[in-house]
């Protein structure tokens, strides 16, 4: 497969920042065609100042970057032709219907005429939009603007399409549709790059890169960087909870918990050992367990865990 962004050594320092702190520093990507990369991070962590790079409306410090072959910075034309960019906010004009939107994007795009009808339908269908094409843009739900934005950045069949957080603010059921219709991206040989703040988000991509004050901490399939992990999860629920927690925060052999909901999720280095000795602690302490028993590693665990290795455990 060839390679349609790779980064080397990026960087980018905004003149307000300490020097000791820059926006991106030194990050390597490789995202070959047909392939789904996650750039997973917080707020602040570089993930849009990488994304604004990539699709040229932002110079970098240091390093260099190439989209679909062209170098950002010299060809950066070029590389245009082959990017489709949704940014995170809404770009779209609130007062044209659907239609004319696609038409203005296809405009800017040059789409020629005896291809234009016939993509602009495509896209219709492909977002479900088709029955709100008339409707204004600022008359859309969230979800609905989400995927006119998706279609405008597709409309001239970009070969990388870069996606910054295009989930936010979403409703469930659309977020869902949105994930489909990137998966469909990817199987005809468009590279995406999407950044989100959602873990299980991360879990949908090919690889996923965490990023953290803009500093690249590891990168790797979900399934890799899972099995990497120096521990298994334990997952507890028990009643009183005050109960468990006090029990938990006693025992040297649980290496960090959280809580996810109604319960806690135990990072441990032998399961079995583990799950017997807090049992019996808890049932002597006559607490009421309700669940007990080891849970999948996911990518919120990775997240967590290379995090706190960063701030040095703290």
């Amino acid at each position: 497969m060839d390679i349609a962004i790779e980064t080397h050594e990026l960087s980018k320092q905004y003149r307000n920042q300490a020097k000791d702190h820059p926006a991106v520093y030194d990050l390597n990507l490789e995202i070959p065609e047909g392939q789904m990369y996650g750039l997973v991070g917080p707020d602040g962590a570089g993930k849009t100042t990488t994304i604004r790079i990539l699709s040229t409306i932002m110079k970098q410090t240091l390093g260099s970057a190439r989209v679909a072959g062209y170098d950002v910075l010299s060809e950066a034309e070029k590389a245009r032709l082959h990017i489709g960019y949704m940014p995170q906010a809404y770009s779209l004009y609130p007062d044209l219907t659907v239609m004319e939107n696609l038409d203005f994007f296809a405009d800017i795009h040059a789409i020629p005429a005896a291809r234009r009808e016939s993509r602009i339908a495509e896209l219709m269908a492909f977002t479900r939009l088709g029955q709100f094409k008339n409707r204004t843009h600022r008359k859309l739900s969230g979800g609905m603007r989400k995927k006119l934005a998706l279609a405008c950045a597709l409309v001239h069949e970009p070969s990388v399409l870069l996606l910054d957080e295009p989930t936010t603010g979403v409703d469930p059921v659309s977020r869902r549709e949105l994930w489909l219709m990137l998966g469909e991206v990817v199987e005809q040989g468009v590279a995406v790059l999407v950044s989100t703040p959602y873990m299980d988000e991360a879990e949908r991509c090919h690889k996923v890169g965490i990023i953290y004050e803009g500093t690249m901490l590891v990168s790797g399939s979900p399934e890799e960087l899972e099995s990497r992990l120096p521990f298994r999860i334990l997952e507890v629920k028990a009643k009183p909870r005050r109960l468990m927690r006090q029990v938990i925060s006693e025992m040297d052999s649980i290496l960090q918990w959280r809580p996810v909901g109604d319960r806690l999720r135990l990072a441990v280095k032998d399961v079995e050992r583990v799950q017997s000795d807090l049992q019996t602690r808890l049932s002597n302490a006559g607490a009421d367990i309700k669940i007990m028993r080891q849970a999948k590693l996911t990518m919120e665990d990775v997240f967590v865990y290379q995090v706190k290795k960063q701030r040095g455990g703290k």
